[in-house]
């Protein structure tokens, strides 16, 4: 992609200091920029790197005033990371390919895959399957019978689709993930013997849903595993049967969410959050990683951190007094052995 600064600035709504026909074709780090690309500022401990760079052009906050000369064209913009992801997107798009079915791909006669989508080598698609417009299924794609994928989803190579899962449009799904394996469930004799319980339920993924690498999702038991609207998990995440992940929650790497639990709108989970099961988590809710949450958590945009999980800053006050418990160890003896020398 190649763009002068006048047509970065229209479409960012940016207001332009320096050459507006100067052209540039890929993004860089504002300390490893280069002549032809646009870098930016948003973080005022690399300003330093504003007077050095050879980036053609830098975005900056409206607010921005330099202290010295700057060789590169300013794009001054409201915020710079939502205009540093946009074009982020706009350079990281492919350019524009024919749709095509590989013939190395199996599509069963009965699936339903509109034809402009893009079908890849040795990708297989199951009985009954619905695939819309503007979808891209990668080489070694397994979707299994009667799954509907909505439009312009992207599925990476290696993703595992099990029956009836339900995607909504514009999903992104990467490599190696496993949409509607079986939920761990078993029941137990008075033996102890374990007998599998029969899931049939599914995974539903709602519109702008995005799953990272080697992440599974569960199916459900009876109903369906929900992953709601804009919802984000990263690489490795664990969600078990009919779990809820609500709009636009966050969960990082790691992390594992037990059966039937129900997590709100707009949480953020850092990596390697565990949640037990059949527990609720209200809206705006914000877990540190490495913590437990063992109870339901009621308050909107409750602040979690620890093991198990408890207020934020109850557990940095916790944790403080654990880093004296040394210190006050040595002091108890200390107590302890003049209380028997004054016993003597």
């Amino acid at each position: 992609m190649k763009a002068t600064a006048q047509e970065l600035a229209e479409i960012l709504n940016g207001e332009i200091i320096g050459d507006p026909m100067i052209t540039v074709h890929a993004p860089s780090k504002i300390e490893e920029g280069t002549i032809g690309t646009i870098s930016f500022l948003a973080n005022p401990k690399y300003e330093k790197f504003v007077y050095t760079t050879n980036a053609s052009i830098l975005l900056v906050g409206k607010d921005f005033i330099p202290k010295q000369d700057i060789s590169s064209t300013l794009i001054k913009v409201d915020d710079v990371y939502a205009s540093v992801g946009s074009l982020l997107n706009a350079f990281g798009a492919s350019a524009q390919k024919e749709y095509e079915h590989s013939s190395l791909a199996f599509i069963d006669p009965s699936a339903n895959v509109h034809k402009d989508t893009n079908i890849g080598p040795f990708a297989c698609v199951g009985k009954e399957v619905q695939i819309g417009e503007g979808t891209h299924v990668s080489a070694h794609v397994t979707i299994n019978e009667n799954v509907t994928i909505g439009k312009d989803c992207m599925i990476y190579p290696g993703v595992t689709l099990y029956a009836n899962t339900v995607i909504g449009n514009r999903c992104i799904i990467h490599a190696g993930a496993v949409i509607g394996s079986d939920g761990f469930g078993y029941s137990k004799d008075e033996e102890g013997v374990y007998t599998k319980i029969n899931h049939v339920g599914n995974v539903m993924l709602e519109d702008d849903v995005e799953i990272g690498a080697n992440a599974v999702v569960d199916r459900a038991t009876m109903g369906s595993t929900i992953i709601k609207k804009g919802a984000k998990l990263d690489n490795l995440v664990q969600i078990a049967h009919n779990v809820e992940v609500g709009d636009h929650t966050v969960i990082a790497a790691l992390s594992g969410i037990a059966g039937s639990a129900k997590i709100g709108k707009h949480v953020i989970m850092g990596g390697q959050v565990g949640v037990v099961g059949h527990r609720e988590i209200a809206d705006k809710v914000m877990i540190q990683g490495k913590s437990g949450v063992a109870s339901n958590v009621t308050e909107v945009g409750k602040r979690l951190y620890g093991y198990p999980a408890i207020e934020y800053r109850e557990y940095l006050k916790a944790y403080a007094l654990m880093r004296q418990l040394p210190d006050l160890h040595q002091r108890i003896k200390e107590l302890e052995n003049q209380i028997k020398d004054l016993k003597k």
